[in-house]
């Protein structure tokens, strides 16, 4: 059985006998607002205590396996061997149904959750609670939600790509004006259907430019004869630029032209300013079993060292103070000389409705 398999079943157990799993009774010594708060000179000395006597912690999260999420839990319980981890792997639409159908039925077994596109819906469900860590201290405020109910782990930057056999470099647009040049009509694709592509591309412009100034822009891009492509993610979009279907591709994770690059692909990305940015984020479900091990865990995964585990898996961390190798630093915005502007996970949410009237009207 493999790892992945072996985890699924683990977790399946859990849920279905959560007291014969040793799941059953949390630390009550303090409350969970208080543990998850805590902010003492021996914070690191009260959680470690505490998560012992606990024991174990269930983590749910969108990250790669057995790149990102197993080395992780793995360096985690290295550290602090009296805690057993065990995880679960999911989309992040999966993962949010999955810790509402716990809550649901008073049933709780998750306890840390991570991942894109959650944050979002479990706060407006109010299945998750505020939390403190002294590691945030270190992250900018963008990174952090001011209600104290989620942080940043790993950042996402999108940018155009482009087939570098089809666009002279001399010619590549190398601004959201450019890409208005009327030769480039009908050549040009983005993505629908998914938060990331087109609402994130037209949320991130009203944002960073203004309703009036947005919209104008929008209805000259129409001209342009805009492909929709919604056959698939945005790296099929990209691998669909390397084939020549497409000259270039709006809004696509700006890595994965990078990385076929470095594998001889005929492709590139050009950052434009704004470039916009989106986040994974950690947050505390209600109700938890194992708190302080939540807690220890979220400083484990906020701090340097657990930052930079995450680089084997060519993420971003969100530590300002851990970049990405040497060739992914090319299109991280404060590194490259491009302005960031961060859509953050509410934003992307509230304005997701103007947004789609924006492409309604100007682009089916």
């Amino acid at each position: 059985m493999n790892r992945r398999r072996r985890i699924t079943h683990s977790i399946s157990i859990v849920m279905a006998f959560p007291l014969l799993a040793g799941l059953g009774t949390p630390v009550f010594a303090q409350s969970q607002e208080e543990i998850l708060h805590y902010t003492g000179a021996d914070r690191e000395k009260v959680l470690v205590e505490g998560a012992a006597k606990e024991g174990e912690l269930v983590v749910y999260s969108a990250m790669i396996a057995d790149q990102a999420l197993q080395p992780l839990t793995e360096a985690f319980m290295k550290k602090y061997p009296s805690v057993s981890v065990t995880f679960w792997r999911g989309d992040s639409e999966d993962i949010a149904q999955r810790v509402l159908a716990e809550e649901r039925a008073n049933n709780v077994v998750v306890d840390v959750v991570e991942g894109t596109s959650v944050s979002e819906n479990l706060i407006k469900a109010g299945a998750v609670q505020t939390f403190a860590s002294p590691m945030l201290d270190q992250y900018p405020d963008s990174y952090r939600d001011p209600n104290h109910l989620w942080a940043a782990t790993r950042v996402s930057y999108f940018c155009m790509a482009y087939n570098t056999d089809m666009v002279n470099a001399a010619d590549v647009p190398k601004s959201y004006e450019d890409l208005l040049d009327p030769k480039w009509q009908g050549q040009i694709a983005w993505r629908i259907g998914s938060e990331s592509g087109t609402p994130l591309f037209i949320t991130n412009l009203r944002s960073a430019w203004g309703e009036e100034k947005a919209e104008e822009y929008l209805k000259k891009l129409s001209a342009q004869k805009i492909v929709n492509f919604g056959a698939g993610s945005a790296r099929t979009l990209v691998d669909r630029v390397i084939a020549g279907e497409y000259a270039m591709a709006l809004n696509v994770f700006c890595h994965h032209p990078l990385i076929s690059a470095e594998d001889g692909a005929p492709v590139a990305s050009q950052l434009m300013n704004p470039v916009a940015s989106t986040t994974a984020t950690l947050l505390i479900p209600k109700n938890i079993r194992h708190p302080y091990g939540a807690a220890l865990f979220t400083d484990f995964l906020l701090s340097e060292d657990g930052q930079k585990i995450l680089l084997g898996a060519d993420y971003f961390p969100a530590h300002p103070k851990v970049l990405p190798s040497e060739m992914l630093q090319k299109i991280v915005p404060h590194e490259a000389g491009y302005e960031e502007n961060l859509v953050r996970p509410e934003a992307l949410v509230n304005n997701g409705k103007k947004s789609d009237e924006l492409y309604q009207t100007y682009f089916r």
